[in-house]
């Protein structure tokens, strides 16, 4: 669950009304639930107790400081890909010694780094990647941790962008190229091989290729063990999926429920990745009705935000649902006058009509939704484009020096901005001419 409602036709966040906010920051603006981020994440502990896991929120899904020191204060770990994200979790108060360390292009200066802080592990994912962690800790005179990343060769169901599970991609080691690399092991006297990793994709939302996935993690673990090597970590990853509507996503127990007659007899230490599973509901994106434009075929309303505030559905064709936060009425009851040959609201006769939903960008692919039955709307009104916690704000950009949005996070009755817009100066900050 979230903790955005209708009170009243108005939208809110926890406590606050969203309309609020908008006055106060302005728009485009990414709005934060911490109710919801750490309803979310207890989620996951609770089902997943038997297993007692270290969670390591991916970084990747949601980077704010503010976002990540609620996660450090529960207690969590962190997924990084970057030296970047290591020098935000820092920042935010976060333990390094609950930091995994993912990707397959780490550079020497992030090892280097990462491996000064003192990091739990290294997911590695090539000999060569395991050649120059063994070379910088042999100069550093430091022992690390690492965990190899075996490819599974599992289909995870998700867009082909966020499979990551399979053998033709570019993640991880075959099982056989796993095996011969621990055979080598003497080879990397600075290194300790502690652990086995597998993820195998993002927004999975069916149970059946984490079992196929683990069920190959377990054949390795104990083909290993069978030979003289005790693998003590595995690292299941993350990907769970999330509700961008109705129905399309598994609960967190069922994942459990799923997994644990693989994984709870091998008896090992367990470790979890999500990200969009803890974020990805707890965040919305608002943003402002510029125009109302009706062409032959199409009716556009043109909004603040655009693909480099919001790039999923452009790039992934995500569906993120979008809805006005004073609406002549609510979304439950939109689904009954859809079904009318000619609908219309409850309210001055203001009639859903398909519409798409688009930025001031100048690229066709610029759409934050398409062919969506809406309330009609007039300039200057508020939508809210839902489930925007996760890759929103993370994946923005520049692009047509568009200036990102605000960032800001609601705890109750109160709102904080934890990244301010950005300003005309900003943008050039770092050039010259």
């Amino acid at each position: 669950m979230d903790f955005f409602n209708f009170q009243n036709r108005e939208l809110f966040c926890e406590d606050v009304k969203l309309a609020d906010v908008a006055e106060a920051v302005g728009t485009p603006a990414y709005v934060y639930s911490r109710q919801t981020i750490v309803h979310h994440y207890r989620k996951i502990e609770e089902a997943f107790a038997w297993a007692h896991p270290l969670i390591c929120y991916s970084v990747k899904a949601c980077s704010n400081l503010a976002v990540l020191k609620v996660l450090a204060g529960l207690g969590a770990g962190f997924d990084v890909v970057s030296a970047g994200e290591i020098h935000r979790v820092a920042k935010a108060g976060g333990d390094p010694s609950k930091i995994v360390f993912a990707g397959v292009g780490k550079t020497d200066s992030e090892i280097e780094y990462a491996a000064g802080l003192g990091i739990l592990l290294f997911t590695v994912e090539s000999e060569g990647e395991l050649e120059a962690i063994e070379s910088i800790a042999s100069r550093l005179a430091k022992r690390v941790h690492v965990a190899l990343r075996l490819n599974p060769g599992v289909e995870a169901g998700t867009h082909a962008y966020v499979s990551t599970g399979r053998h033709e991609s570019k993640f991880g080691l075959e099982r056989e190229r796993a095996h011969a690399v621990l055979g080598r092991r003497g080879d990397f006297p600075h290194v300790d091989f502690v652990g086995v990793h597998v993820h195998i994709g993002s927004q999975i939302t069916v149970v059946e290729p984490y079992v196929e996935a683990l069920r190959e993690v377990a054949r390795f673990v104990k083909d290993e063990e069978r030979s003289g090597f005790r693998i003590e970590t595995i690292d299941m990853g993350g990907g769970f999926g999330i509700f961008y509507k109705a129905g399309e996503a598994k609960l967190a127990e069922e994942f459990s429920a799923a997994i644990r007659p693989v994984v709870e007899p091998l008896a090992r230490r367990f470790i979890m990745e999500p990200g969009r599973f803890i974020v990805g509901n707890a965040g919305v994106l608002l943003t402002r009705v510029l125009y109302v434009k009706e062409s032959r075929d199409k009716r556009f309303v043109i909004v603040d935000a655009a693909m480099n505030d919001l790039i999923r559905p452009s790039l992934y064709q995500a569906e993120h649902r979008v809805w006005p936060t004073r609406p002549p009425f609510l979304p439950e009851e939109a689904e009954r006058f859809e079904s009318l040959a000619a609908p219309s609201g409850p309210e001055g006769g203001r009639k859903l009509t398909r519409t798409d939903v688009v930025g001031p960008v100048c690229e066709s692919g610029d759409f934050l939704a398409l062919d969506r039955m809406l309330p009609e709307v007039r300039r200057g009104e508020l939508l809210a484009v839902f489930s925007a916690g996760a890759y929103g704000m993370t994946m923005s950009s520049n692009y047509n020096s568009r200036l990102r949005a605000a960032e800001v996070l609601v705890e109750g009755s109160k709102f904080r901005v934890v990244r301010s817009r950005e300003t005309l100066d900003d943008l050039t900050r770092l050039e010259s001419c």
